[in-house]
């Protein structure tokens, strides 16, 4: 079955073109490059990974709770809606079905986004080290589409649209001739956002198979959010104020359509839920307030290290209730992430070895017999 066939709803166009503009840059100079984004490079080419081999598919799920989250991470909890529903398995089976398949739709088309904006900085980026980094993450970028793709088609079933939100952001970010705003848009919002995103889910999960999923591409999108940081605070030194006002408007644009893109309104139009009714609940619950907030722990931070970090900028903080997340140490949450994929892998090998060693009792019994 095509993923057309598994959209909840239709899908009006097959592809969507979005008019780019800016030079193609090639650079003649082959001497060595900054030495971040030379280790960067190297450790991008030795992290490659393949999600046929390194990911246990055979794991299976529960399509009516894919994810195994507990009933405080419910956003719609103290709802009218959840009240009427709560009581009725096959009810809220469906909701945690459809919920997944959201939110998994999303990273799912966040992450071709990212592999267009990163062949896109190839393309555009005047620095030859840049380019080299960004062609390692425009692989890495099509291994997480290829991943959140096939978790969606063959364990969850359905597939949601990209939101309208993103959408946007992808729009602006695609269509500026600027060669640094795909690092802006995507590498440090779009990115910065979605890495909070899989951290929140990879943290809470209690299903193997996407608690897998989420810690190696989070490995990969560590190195992603660092590049995003190194290419651009140089860059972003020499900006003349008119400059820096521009990029820190587009920062603060963004990051208000960034905060609207996990509140799911599409799931309550499609499922006939009372959309204002579970749009209040979600406003209003603890746990996406607290989700919201965590979702710009890899954002803030990054903007303030860049160097847009103008009264503006500041301001839309503090109105999203999110300006203390500045002092997040970045360098540790990224070596974390790194960790917990390691740990990933050494608990595979652990179960693995347990397992040969109850197959080889089992066939010394069957030959005894």
């Amino acid at each position: 079955m095509s993923t057309s066939e598994k959209y909840v709803i239709p899908v009006e166009l097959r592809t969507w073109d979005i008019a780019a503009t800016g030079a193609a840059r090639f650079n003649w100079d082959y001497d060595d490059g900054r030495d971040q984004l030379l280790s960067l490079y190297q450790k991008g080419k030795d992290k490659q990974w393949d999600a046929i081999h390194r990911i246990d598919w055979e794991l299976d799920i529960d399509p009516d709770d894919p994810l195994g989250m507990p009933p405080l991470a419910n956003p719609i909890a103290t709802s009218r809606t959840w009240e009427r529903i709560q009581d009725d398995p096959k009810a809220v089976g469906e909701l945690r079905q459809h919920q997944a398949a959201w939110q998994f739709s999303q990273f799912l088309h966040g992450e071709q986004g990212a592999m267009i904006c990163s062949a896109r900085i190839v393309e555009s980026v005047p620095d030859l080290d840049a380019k080299f980094y960004a062609s390692t993450q425009t692989m890495d970028e099509a291994r997480h589409a290829e991943t959140y793709a096939r978790f969606l088609q063959e364990k969850i079933g359905l597939v949601y649209p990209i939101n309208p939100d993103l959408k946007a952001l992808l729009d602006d970010t695609l269509s500026d001739s600027r060669w640094d705003m795909p690092y802006l848009g995507m590498q440090v919002l779009i990115e910065g956002l979605a890495l909070a995103a899989f951290g929140v889910l990879r943290d809470m999960t209690t299903v193997a198979l996407p608690k897998q999923i989420l810690a190696y591409v989070m490995q990969d999108e560590a190195r992603h959010v660092a590049f995003g940081r190194i290419a651009l605070r140089d860059y972003y030194r020499e900006l003349t104020s008119a400059e820096r006002d521009e990029r820190e408007q587009f920062v603060v644009e963004g990051c208000y359509l960034m905060r609207d893109r996990f509140r799911g309104q599409e799931i309550w139009d499609l499922l006939g839920y009372d959309r204002a009714d579970c749009e209040e609940a979600v406003r209003t619950s603890p746990f996406m307030q607290a989700y919201q907030a965590l979702l710009f722990s890899r954002i803030v931070p990054c903007v303030r290290d860049i160097g847009l970090w103008g009264p503006k900028v500041q301001q839309a903080y503090e109105d999203m209730g999110v300006l203390d997340m500045a002092g997040v140490n970045l360098d540790d949450l990224m070596a974390a992430d790194e960790s917990l994929a390691e740990q990933v892998d050494a608990e595979k090998r652990e179960l693995a070895g347990r397992r040969a060693e109850v197959d080889k009792v089992i066939s010394i019994g069957d030959a005894a017999g």
